[in-house]
């Protein structure tokens, strides 16, 4: 006989449980996913906590109980895995599209001391600037650019690679997708 648990699983919603079984039964979730619907179907059937771990393929008791715990909190959203750990980005999507925007502007000699992009140079206007970023890296910067489809090239200056020269009716025309993915090879 198992000790009173601390957080009970609550009843389950007709709806709820028709997704665990489903869930459960699935061979195309992820096995995070199924081995958690199981186990908490394993406790709404009145398996211990012990039990329904082992009944789903885990070993921790008390992993479900605070699968459960989330469970009564959250409902169905606590079965799909949140962040594993790691340390967050430092930059969002709005500071990398701050970067790009930098990049592509054109620099002024008199502004910004040069007339193409170094990664210094960028890095120097991206601190200084308002809008900045004040302690953005050069490895950070390059790292954007080069996510962005940018390489540095031979006349030492950052040119996005997926441009192409496009045959129109008035002559052809050079083309530049700022949205195309970079190629991997």
């Amino acid at each position: 006989m198992s000790r009173l648990k601390k957080d009970p699983l609550r009843e389950a919603t007709d709806a709820e449980r028709q997704e665990l079984v489903q869930l459960s039964r699935s061979q195309a979730a992820p096995a995070a996913e199924v081995a958690r619907a199981k186990a908490l179907l394993a406790v709404a059937a009145g398996d211990d906590y012990q039990q329904a771990a082992r009944a789903a393929g885990r070993r921790s008791g008390d992993a479900v109980s605070h699968l459960v715990a989330r469970f009564n909190a959250e409902g169905l959203a606590a079965l799909t895995p949140r962040h594993g750990g790691g340390r967050l980005p430092t930059y969002d999507a709005a500071a990398r599209r701050r970067t790009l925007r930098e990049a592509r502007r054109t620099p002024t000699p008199e502004a910004d001391g040069t007339a193409s992009w170094s990664l210094s140079t960028l890095r120097e206007a991206l601190r200084s600037a308002p809008d900045g970023l004040p302690a953005v890296s050069t490895y950070t910067i390059r790292k954007v650019l080069h996510e962005a489809g940018y390489s540095h090239q031979r006349s030492r200056s950052w040119c996005p690679t997926g441009s192409a020269l496009r045959l129109r009716k008035a002559g052809p025309v050079v083309v530049s997708d700022p949205d195309a993915e970079p190629k991997k090879s």
